[in-house]
């Protein structure tokens, strides 16, 4: 498993430009040096401000990249946006470059053959492949209920696979990886919400925010699936006007144009998409002159937890999420 940066926003890039990388490119050039005791020189005197524990991580990563993994091995990233892997075959050696890949410098050439839905997977496997290291081996375990999902099997739930993680992780790194897993634990719940549902949370985000919020009946709503004021009734401002469309596919331009156009002066649009937004979309919302807010299925996960404190017992019932403490620094 190699991520796409964090929260996967190289996965575009992996995928067009065929590649898959990690950064850290203050290490310069690797081709000379395959062993873990070099590479972990040259971490140090990149980063002599790291600790210790973190030189460790970041060598094993780079020793990953650099070395362990080979011409023919599978690998597999994650599209946060379609919640899907997509799985390939490493067809390169290393190689180093600053201008391919952004933010990354140490690349392997991967020829991506296949995808995978995360819903298809077992929770223990979507457990595992959560992990926010850069470079990991997932185990067998989660290989052979991808080679199962691409093959269209039904599984049985397999018991929770052991958490991935590097000997000398730091408490810091534990916990990022831990928030990692339950937002997308989260983000499988809200999934499992009916769209009538999903109107019912967005109404219960909205009255969390301090908004007196209602769904509307149903019928020809005209993008108007809730409504929310100070008072309730509309007659303060801002009134919101949301939109809620809780389905797989990208909404499109059109689909922001219809509902900015049914905006008023003084209306403020929210516009919920679990199946996320093209481009385009998001260009309509910028230059809308009705301010507009775009919400994604990531986006809602985080909203959620934010305000979950706030939420009455109607949003609650929706997600019922419980409260994890964690040792302070």
């Amino acid at each position: 498993m190699v991520r796409a940066g964090q929260g996967g926003y190289l996965f575009r890039e992996f995928e067009e430009k065929r590649t898959m990388g990690v950064g850290w490119g203050e290490v310069g050039d690797l081709s000379s040096v395959s062993q873990v005791d070099g590479i972990r020189a040259r971490v140090a005197a990149a980063f002599p401000e790291h600790s210790p524990g973190k030189q460790v991580i970041t060598t094993r990563q780079l020793f990953k990249i650099r070395t362990l993994i080979e011409n023919g091995d599978r690998v597999l990233t994650y599209d946060p946006v379609q919640r899907e892997y997509l799985i390939g075959t490493v067809d390169g050696p290393y190689r180093y470059s600053t201008g391919t890949i952004s933010d990354s410098a140490h690349l392997r050439n991967v020829t991506w053959d296949v995808r995978v839905s995360r819903d298809k997977l077992t929770p223990a496997s979507r457990n595992t492949l959560g992990s926010t290291l850069t470079i990991f081996e997932p185990g067998e375990d989660v290989l052979a209920d991808i080679e199962n999902a691409i093959a269209g099997k039904s599984v049985s739930p397999a018991p929770p696979s052991a958490v991935v993680s590097e000997p000398e992780q730091g408490l810091d790194e534990i916990r990022e990886d831990t928030l990692n897993r339950a937002h997308e634990f989260i983000k499988d719940r809200l999934l499992r919400l009916s769209p009538d549902e999903m109107e019912a949370l967005t109404a219960a985000l909205l009255r969390a925010l301090g908004y007196k919020a209602r769904v509307t009946p149903k019928g020809p709503d005209r993008g108007r699936d809730v409504i929310a004021s100070p008072d309730g009734l509309g007659f303060q401002s801002p009134r919101v006007i949301a939109e809620v469309k809780h389905r797989r596919q990208q909404m499109g331009s059109q689909d922001l144009r219809s509902f900015i156009g049914g905006l008023r002066d003084g209306d403020r649009g929210l516009y919920v998409s679990t199946g996320g937004f093209t481009r385009e979309a998001r260009y309509e919302a910028d230059r809308s002159s009705v301010p507009v807010t775009l919400v994604d299925l990531d986006d809602l996960a985080t909203l959620v937890v934010e305000h979950y404190e706030r939420f009455d017992s109607d949003g609650r019932a929706l997600v019922p999420l419980v409260r994890i403490y964690w040792p302070a620094t």
